[in-house]
């Protein structure tokens, strides 16, 4: 069942309508002046500007697409850019190649979307806070809209800390010049404000089942719970610990977060679903599995040119169905990018043929309208998780004849899964020295796609056969072949630390066109990304990454 109300809600924006207030005559404003404070007089008014504070987690367009898995899959050994030519998006390309600057557009466009993001939770913050309950607004769910309103704020500066490390923060509404100047705030700091917002929405968040059905979307205690359990793991992890947060006790940031890990557990909120594909379809949308999610719906119109699209706003349906399918008409009709490395395609083990049918379609050549396009360095590879292939049973097309101007998709885009938080817990049990927990929770994982249980199977990575793996060899290979393709690989890479030694293994199994286009990886320099050249001149204040 999908449920539109709360997506639909995503919509009404512009939260600051047309209200004025009546005045004394004597000090009446101009007519046609909007005052912000008329605006907060109800509980539906909260209700609505709190809705409003989610929706740049949806922009995927503003000059140019930007969606987050050109970071997280492509600059990783999950995906390469695709696309027509490697000219196609060629931000993508000098980030897949360690040739970024600071002058990048998709860059600039994920630093701005989020402190979007971030203006409009503390503008709301600012006004829901002081609003008396009212017929449409008890306490309990004001509290809630305030937890909502803190996750989200958590939710993007754990973004910007993910891409650039230590950021300005801000905490209340920039309404004066005087302000405008702020220069970054330390990697500690934005962890402890992350934290901070998490802890009083973990407080103040309802249940998952406590949420009416229109409601289903929304955040939720356990999503709060499984930030934290993320955030505390990341700070233990040997890259962002070893270089930012040495004064840190590591194996106490492991051990909290399996606490909240243990709370998402036993909270019997979640469970797997018995079928891995369910997670990526319409039908499955926010099922027991999602922990919480990005959501879509289906657009009729365009995403430019005709006045309705882009320009982070509009986004509510999703541009990644278009911008991942085949370019081939018999295959979905879409751009090719992001497309799944064979490195990635041959980790699976023999037997895993469902989780790697489910995240790849490597299509037959006589699907092909255009090889030459289709086949981006060698690579003809499909990232097939979130193209709606399976949405039909011809298993092409799950939006229709769309044309080239009509690619806003329905299908959500899972940021948290169980599955997820399973394996986050097992790393942590792992690191604190408890291999049966570990284990117990890799398995389980396993189980549900009928996969021997470790010990007893061989791995491949980076083309070499690993007869024997490790417990730490089993669990990263299982959060590559469970997660594949949902964004997550290049983060996971960069908080284990040695990322330049892995990527350079993964890059000599690439083929030679591949290999022709790539740079060299710097260490210390390319685990994150240049704040914006635009930024810096705005600012004043900024200091920039090491190295760009």
């Amino acid at each position: 069942m999908k449920h539109t109300s709360f997506r639909y809600m995503i919509i009404c924006l512009a939260a600051m309508l047309s209200l004025t207030g009546c005045k004394d005559y004597l000090t009446e404003l101009a007519p046609g002046t909007n005052l912000l404070e008329d605006f907060f007089v109800s509980g539906a008014t909260a209700k609505q500007v709190t809705t409003g504070c989610y929706t740049p987690i949806l922009c995927e367009y503003n000059v140019t697409y930007c969606p987050e898995w050109f970071i997280g899959d492509v600059v990783s050994d999950d995906a390469i850019k695709g696309g027509q030519t490697t000219n196609d998006m060629g931000d993508v390309y000098d980030m897949e190649n360690w040739k970024t600057t600071s002058g990048n557009t998709l860059i600039y466009d994920r630093y701005k979307v989020a402190y979007i993001g971030i203006a409009r939770c503390n503008l709301a913050l600012k006004y829901v806070e002081p609003m008396a309950t009212d017929s449409m607004m008890n306490a309990s769910e004001k509290n809630r809209y305030l937890g909502e309103i803190h996750f989200l704020r958590a939710y993007y500066y754990f973004h910007l800390l993910r891409i650039f490390g230590g950021v300005p923060i801000t905490l209340q509404v920039e309404d004066q010049d005087s302000r405008w100047t702020m220069a970054r705030a330390s990697v500690e700091m934005v962890y402890n404000q992350i934290i901070e917002d998490l802890e009083f929405a973990n407080a103040n968040l309802w249940t998952r089942s406590q949420l009416p059905d229109d409601e289903v979307g929304r955040a939720t205690k356990g999503a709060a719970q499984g930030m934290l359990q993320k955030v505390y793991l990341y700070m233990a992890s040997p890259y962002w610990h070893d270089k930012y947060l040495q004064a840190r006790d590591r194996q106490a940031d492991y051990q909290t977060s399996k606490n909240w890990g243990d709370s998402i557990i036993t909270s019997g909120q979640y469970d797997l679903v018995d079928n891995y594909e369910f997670n990526f379809t319409v039908a499955g949308e926010n099922n027991k599995e999602s922990v919480f999610e990005l959501q879509y719906m289906e657009v009729p119109w365009g995403d430019y040119g005709d006045g309705n699209g882009g320009h982070f706003g509009y986004t509510i349906g999703s541009f990644t169905q278009i911008l991942i399918r085949s370019r081939s008409s018999q295959i979905g009709g879409g751009w090719g990018f992001n497309r799944p490395t064979w490195n990635l395609y041959n980790e699976y083990e023999p037997a895993d043929t469902l989780r790697r049918d489910v995240a790849i379609l490597n299509p037959d050549p006589a699907m092909m309208d255009n090889p030459s396009e289709e086949i981006y360095c060698n690579d003809p590879l499909l990232n097939n998780k979130y193209a709606m292939y399976r949405e039909k049973d011809d298993k092409k097309s799950g939006i229709g004849s769309w044309g080239y101007h009509h690619s806003r998709g329905p299908l959500n885009r899972a940021y948290m899964r169980y599955a997820d938080n399973l394996l986050m817990y097992a790393e942590a049990c792992y690191e604190l020295g408890d291999n049966t927990s570990c284990i117990e929770y890799i398995n389980k994982i396993r189980r549900r796609v009928n996969l021997p249980e470790y010990p007893g199977y061989s791995i491949q990575v980076n083309g070499v056969t690993i007869n024997e793996p490790t417990v730490l060899q089993a669990l990263r290979h299982e959060r590559r072949m469970e997660l594949a393709m949902e964004g997550h690989r290049w983060f996971d890479l960069v908080r284990w630390g040695n990322t330049k030694a892995h990527m350079e293994a993964y890059q000599a199994t690439e083929s030679e066109s591949a290999q022709s286009h790539l740079g060299t990886f710097q260490e210390g320099k390319h685990e994150l990304f240049p704040i914006p050249s635009h930024e810096i001149e705005r600012n004043g204040a900024l200091e920039q990454n090491y190295g760009y």
